[in-house]
């Protein structure tokens, strides 16, 4: 059987990917046709550079007819971001900019009605992938009717994803690190977090109930509080309950006597959001762990972490993984990436399900070896999708680039047969 043979009768969702990857059989430097990624990835996974040139790449969207949407912030000054379009081909991804002098942009999802969704600063809007030319409407923000979203501070940008019902779940990061003042000054002990709290509080997940197929927001609430900044957040494929990556506290050894870094302190976190529960932001770190600035909180009273990660890991991206490509075991895992630039950072890593299918089981570090080369800079994974081959794709705001993290069994070389009679026969 010939190379192109084996390919033809593979299943119809892996065959491109897969008979791509048979390159690499020939080709160490590539990854389904594309420049590989000079990292460690498990056996049979490879990464893949299928677009780069981005400024501060943010947000990443594959799509159904194999293109990907991909959202550059532009750097920190208003009004410089973008969206762009990066469409396969015989000679590789297309880049084409879809639009231009958009606010800080930084999340992307796609819509239950197929529409486009990109959160910008204060604001969230949607348009048609297939007429990107044509109308952009506000749904939050703008001019939708519904309040902006306060886009303040220290933690601005906007994430979100949909749930099964079709309603939207809204990351307000905190303004603060702490709630510190402007000046850096520890807050006041005996006194609540004023901007953790009240109907317009940061640090907190909001919940939009959506009408459909209008794809407008009916009525809007604090879903979850006492979450610094919720940039990573997935839904459950069985459960449909919703999983937040949080980014912890900064700078923790200023209040802490004997502490000479933060280098491992505190934990970012994994934590299964409930409606109407508190996290313990800014009074509690940790498992429960009174805050520095904090001594006498009641951090019983708040909701612990079902799983802590690795200090200043920065999760910024996660998608539980539900394709067909990967091996079995990762069926249903949490694929996180880690954008932190310090030595916990700069990784992809997979959580396999336990018993109870809850990303609580073994952790494999799909992409390691991450950190700074002669010809690559160390990484710093942003978004995190799945796309509808089974592969993942992921964007990172170091290097700009644009990641496909794929598997692929190698397809066997025939080896050719001596004919009867030959030497090589009869050995």
């Amino acid at each position: 059987m010939t190379l192109f043979d084996a390919c033809s009768h593979l299943h119809a969702t892996l065959a491109a990917a897969l008979c791509l990857s048979a390159g690499s059989v020939f080709a160490a430097d590539t990854c389904g046709g594309a420049p590989r990624l000079d990292v460690s990835t498990p056996p049979g996974f490879c990464a893949a550079i299928i677009g780069q040139g981005f400024k501060f790449a943010r947000g990443v969207q594959p799509m159904p007819d194999g293109s990907v949407l991909v959202v550059d912030l532009g750097g920190w000054q208003p009004n410089q971001g973008s969206v762009w379009r990066l469409a396969p081909g015989a000679a590789g991804y297309r880049k084409t900019v879809l639009m231009k002098k958009i606010d800080r942009p930084n999340g992307i999802v796609l819509g239950p009605d197929g529409m486009v969704y990109v959160g910008a600063i204060k604001r969230i809007f949607r348009f048609d992938p297939r007429d990107p030319d044509g109308t952009v409407k506000d749904v939050i923000g703008g001019n939708s009717g519904t309040p902006a979203l306060p886009g303040i501070g220290r933690h601005p940008l906007t994430a979100m994803r949909f749930d099964a019902k079709g309603d939207l779940f809204v990351n307000v990061g905190s303004g603060s690190d702490h709630c510190e003042d402007r000046e850096g000054k520890a807050p006041d002990a005996n006194k609540p977090c004023a901007e953790a709290s009240g109907p317009n509080a940061l640090g907190v997940l909001r919940k939009y109930t959506m009408q459909w197929p209008a794809g407008s927001v009916k009525r809007w609430e604090v879903h979850a509080t006492g979450l610094r900044n919720s940039m990573a957040l997935a839904v459950h494929p069985v459960t449909h309950a919703l999983w937040q990556g949080e980014n912890s506290r900064d700078a923790i050894q200023a209040a802490m006597k004997g502490l000479k870094n933060d280098n491992d302190l505190p934990h970012d976190e994994l934590n299964l959001i409930e409606a109407k529960a508190n996290y313990g932001w800014p009074y509690c770190y940790d498992n429960n762990v009174a805050s520095p600035e904090y001594p006498n909180a009641k951090c019983a009273a708040y909701r612990a972490p079902v799983r802590l990660l690795p200090a200043h890991s920065a999760p910024l991206g996660m998608t539980f993984y539900t394709g067909a490509m990967f091996p079995a075991q990762y069926k249903n895992s949490l694929i996180v990436g880690y954008h932190g630039y310090r030595a916990h950072g700069h990784r992809l890593v997979a959580f396999l399900p336990d018993a109870q299918g809850a990303p609580l089981g073994r952790s494999i570090e799909l992409i390691g070896g991450w950190t700074a080369k002669p010809k690559q800079p160390a990484g710093a994974p942003v978004d995190v999708k799945q796309g509808p081959d089974g592969a993942i794709y992921l964007v990172e705001d170091r290097s700009g680039r644009v990641l496909r993290l794929q598997y692929a069994v190698p397809v066997p070389v025939p080896v050719p047969v001596p004919a009867p009679g030959t030497a090589a026969a009869g050995k």
